[in-house]
């Protein structure tokens, strides 16, 4: 798949300029404002095959070394319950309509396979074009989106690149920990 020069371009100046301001990590508002650059690219967003039937993605440059997806969503789609680890990240929509919904509680890094969650953790949001969010680490959530007609398209951003994912499902209280997924499984 390819990006569009435009985001190339893009990406190498952002890239360039965050080398030349600062050796610094970026922060959750840079991650923020990037995602939301990049949603904003109509010739970007354009640029991605969507499939009828399956999520489709891009990788894209992120700022200070950061990794970022450009990701399609087809209708009735969504990622199931999952964390980030320990990177900080934010996801804008840039197209149709995602909805988040997430656990306002910190799990346990490790040594756990089944939680009881208490009764008031739970937040859902909807998020149209534009809208987007930046969270912490180790924020659990799950992303959907919920149209039964049209795709949606988001952008996403993680700092440091993610270095694995944890996947749970879910039942009423319970969380229960499923698989941990390693960036060699998303190639």
């Amino acid at each position: 798949m390819s990006v569009s020069p435009a985001a190339v371009a893009s990406s190498q100046q952002n890239s360039a300029a965050d080398a030349s301001s600062s050796a610094s990590a970026p922060t959750q508002a840079d991650l923020l404002d990037f995602v939301r650059r990049a949603a904003a690219d109509a010739e970007l967003i354009a640029s991605l095959p969507l499939d009828p039937e399956g999520r489709t993605w891009v990788r894209l440059e992120g700022p200070g070394g950061s990794e970022a997806w450009l990701i399609g969503w087809p209708p009735g789609t969504g990622t199931g319950w999952h964390d980030h680890a320990e990177s900080v990240g934010a996801f804008v929509t840039a197209s149709g309509e995602l909805t988040e919904h997430s656990l306002a509680v910190r799990l346990p890094a490790g040594g756990w396979k089944t939680l009881e969650l208490a009764d008031d953790v739970d937040r859902s949001r909807r998020l149209s074009a534009g809208k987007g969010r930046a969270f912490g680490r180790h924020h659990v959530h799950e992303v959907l989106n919920e149209s039964t007609e049209r795709h949606a398209i988001s952008v996403h951003a993680y700092y440091p690149p993610l270095p694995l994912i944890r996947r749970f499902s879910r039942s009423g209280p319970v969380l229960r920990l499923e698989q941990v997924e390693q960036p060699e499984d998303w190639q």
